[in-house]
């Protein structure tokens, strides 16, 4: 309208800068919102952790180098190292913190190489040992041992392999171990509650809630044995796998097999063939498990979902929480909404780490630098749903009055129980029984009917006597078969 002031944005290049806030504002929710639930990963799978586990390769490569074999250290003239000197080096990976993350990011400005940076702190750390070891230490005198004969790779190789199954054996693991057992304690809590089924999302063949638990949680479980039974694999081969510069050196050392007990003494599988890098097929068939664990999880939390929608589970509110910014009443499933999203990321993520790790240009290319950096926010994704999913199932009471109220409304489904008697007495001979199939689909088919009406059709069928009985005694709170048994005998 004319004379209506019109609204000015304030320009972009007239705001504060919320780059240069300190401390810095995260850029994703990983390390912003959600940094609370996923923590624990960052102890292996950050930029940080990853320096550490590269320093560490790179302290055992040189005591190994300098422990060599009972004939002598694997480079002639090496000296043997105290144990002293090997606690000095190993403290340094023990103390890498704050402070050597940051004289780590300086070295490497300077180098433009990340590995290197390495390499040269950990030098640093050589130079410096006299003051903490005294001036007989060897350790200033071993500079030229560290990184010896080793291309990037081979530090990366271990350190990602190290990084990786500390993440699942220490954090992800043991969060998927509990959330299974909750899912499974709700299953045996819930075994005998019976409740209506929807096949195609119609009423069909009832069952209990506590089966339908067992089922994902046996799913589940299966997953989570997979993942346990993970091979984490590494070499030390050099620059194309063929020990050249090793032999060049010293052709007199057994290289393999010092390899082999290198890469088995950090708890890794040896891997003999390789080109420069190692060929990452484990991370691959560990991220495919991982992403499966996350789909099958998805599926639980959409069915959940589903079962709040239907009413059979209430949501317990939390004081002060609010559900609806408009709408009072509402208490909203958002912990299953939020874990379908971040399950559904973390796969998208797993699935091109699994696609893109088993492809190496001839023998090196870069793109699995890139790739792996990413696999701290595949599981940190994974993470955070399984948290949101154990605290939604926490907040959850079944109605049971809603779910008996469904089963009696559902009559009908008896009409599968009717037509299996009447077949199973047509094979023992008893007159009448033709095409029960479709006397019950004519029946039931599309229509709703009472207790009595089904009793009143047994009652005319001409069944024997046992089974008339059975079947007019039969409702559909009780045609659950074996569902309880099934929970005790196989979850």
């Amino acid at each position: 309208m004319r004379g209506m002031p019109t609204s000015q944005p304030i320009p972009s290049s007239e705001r504060a800068s919320l780059a240069d806030v300190k401390p810095p504002i995260a850029l994703g929710p990983l390390d912003g919102r959600y940094r609370a639930a996923v923590s624990p990963l960052v102890d292996h799978l950050s930029e940080a952790a990853l320096n550490r586990e590269r320093l560490h390769v790179e302290v055992e490569w040189l005591v190994a180098l300098t422990d060599g074999t009972p004939d002598g250290p694997a480079v002639p003239g090496a000296p043997r190292l105290s144990d002293a000197e090997k606690t000095y080096l190993r403290g340094v990976v023990a103390d890498f913190a704050g402070a050597g993350i940051a004289e780590m990011a300086e070295i490497e400005r300077e180098t433009v190489h990340d590995v290197k940076a390495v390499e040269y702190f950990l030098k640093r750390r050589l130079a410096a040992a006299p003051g903490m070891l005294g001036d007989d230490t060897v350790l200033p005198g071993v500079g030229e041992l560290v990184h010896f004969a080793c291309t990037s790779e081979d530090i990366n190789n271990l350190s990602y392999a190290l990084m990786v199954r500390g993440a699942v054996t220490e954090v992800w693991l043991p969060a998927a171990r509990a959330l299974v057992e909750q899912i499974a304690d709700m299953a045996r809590e819930h075994a005998a509650v019976p409740m209506l089924s929807r096949t195609h999302g119609q009423p069909a063949t009832p069952t209990t809630l506590g089966k339908e638990l067992a089922v994902l949680a046996h799913r589940l479980r299966r997953q989570v044995r997979r993942i346990e039974g993970a091979e984490y694999l590494g070499k030390l081969n050099g620059a194309t796998g063929t020990y050249g510069a090793h032999l060049a050196a010293v052709p007199t050392t057994d290289w393999p097999a010092l390899s082999r007990s290198f890469v088995e003494g950090l708890g890794l599988t040896w891997n003999p063939l390789t080109t420069q890098i190692e060929s990452h097929d484990w991370q691959a068939e560990l991220y495919a498990d991982v992403a499966r664990f996350n789909r099958i999880l998805h599926n639980l939390a959409t069915d959940v979902w589903t079962y709040i929608s239907l009413g059979f589970f209430t949501q317990i509110p939390v004081a002060g929480a609010t559900g609806s910014s408009t709408m009072p009443h509402k208490v909203n499933p958002i912990r299953f909404e939020n874990a379908e999203a971040n399950l559904e990321i973390s796969c998208s993520l797993l699935d091109t780490l699994s696609a893109t790790l088993v492809t190496s240009r001839l023998q090196r290319d870069l793109t699995d630098s890139t790739t792996q950096r990413n696999i701290g926010p595949a599981f940190g994704h994974s993470l955070l749903a399984i948290d949101n999913v154990r605290r939604g199932l926490t907040a959850l009471a079944v109605n049971t009055t809603l779910l008996d109220a469904d089963l009696d409304e559902n009559w009908e489904v008896l009409g599968e129980a009717i037509q299996s008697a009447m077949r199973a007495a047509s094979v023992a001979g008893v007159a009448g029984m033709e095409n029960p199939y479709e006397r019950l689909k004519e029946l039931t088919r599309g229509q709703r009917l009472t207790g009595d009406q089904m009793r009143e059709f047994v009652a005319g069928l001409g069944l024997p006597d046992d089974v008339a009985e059975r079947l007019a005694g039969m409702s559909p709170r009780s045609y659950v078969g074996l569902a309880e048994k099934l929970v005790a005998d196989h979850l």
